[in-house]
């Protein structure tokens, strides 16, 4: 392989980046805390695109279990977002020679 086709090669890589980026951000997944009294909707990329509080945890004495409902829903949902982020990243990977460990994108 020519410096040329290498160059092609790192182009076609990061424009496949780039598409993949632009898809994780349309992926959606939910976090959930507290058998679903709080939900956090966020793309795969971990842009957050909406909360869920239920009713029952609004009144003043929940605040404390409402923040650490809130805090573990965002967890988990950034949790699912790198999942699906990892997944779809190893889909584009997959025919690459790269070395063991190499992780994209840099």
């Amino acid at each position: 392989m020519n410096l040329e086709d290498l160059m092609k090669a790192a182009q076609n890589v990061q424009d496949q980046l780039s598409k993949a980026q632009d898809t994780l951000d349309h992926v959606e997944v939910d976090g959930v805390a507290g058998g679903g009294l709080v939900k956090v909707k966020a793309t795969a990329k971990g842009r957050i695109v909406g909360i869920d509080i239920d009713e029952s945890l609004l009144a003043p004495s929940e605040k404390q279990m409402l923040e650490d409902l809130i805090a573990a829903a965002f967890n988990d949902a950034r949790a699912k977002a790198d999942t699906v982020s990892q997944q779809e990243m190893s889909k584009m990977t997959a025919g690459l020679p790269l070395p063991p460990g190499f992780k994209l994108p840099f």
